[in-house]
C-alpha cells in the first residue's frame, strides 16, 4: 500500500508539471527547488521500499516526519518572517490553497507517523 502511495508521486510530478495543478506539495508552490527536492524524496522512498522491503514501515515513518516538518516550516516561517513582497502587494501570506494543503497533508501525515512510531516501538 505505501509503495503504491510513492507510485502517485509520478502522477502528482505529471500534475504539476505538466498541468501546472500542484496538489501534492503546496506548501512549496513558491520554491520549486523545494518542491522538486520533495518530489525526489518521495522517488527516492519508491527506490528503498523496494531494495529493502523490511524497512517499509522506518521509510514510511521518516517520509511523514519529513512532511510535518516541511509543513510546518512552510507554513510557520512565511507567517512569522512575511517577506517585503507580501508586505508590499497587502497580499496574503497564505494562500487558502495552501491551508487546505495543510490541514489535509498535515492530518494524514500525523496519523500516518503515529501509526508507523506504534509499530516500530512494538
Amino acid at each position: 500500500m505505501l509503495a503504491l502511495y510513492y507510485v502517485a508521486t509520478f502522477g502528482f510530478v505529471l500534475l504539476d508539471y505538466g498541468l501546472g495543478i500542484n496538489v501534492r506539495v503546496a506548501f512549496f508552490e513558491a520554491r520549486p527547488d523545494l518542491r522538486a527536492a520533495y518530489y525526489g524524496f518521495c522517488l527516492v522512498c519508491l527506490v528503498a521500499l523496494f531494495l529493502r522491503p523490511s524497512w517499509t514501515i522506518l521509510i514510511g515513518t521518516f517520509e511523514t516526519m519529513v512532511t510535518m516538518v516541511a509543513l510546518i516550516l512552510s507554513i510557520a516561517l512565511r507567517v512569522m518572517v512575511p517577506n517585503d513582497a507580501i508586505i508590499e502587494q497587502s497580499a496574503g501570506i497564505v494562500t487558502p490553497q495552501e491551508i487546505v494543503n495543510f490541514l489535509i497533508g498535515g492530518f494524514a501525515a500525523y496519523f500516518a507517523w503515529l501509526r508507523g512510531t506504534k509499530q516500530l516501538k512494538g
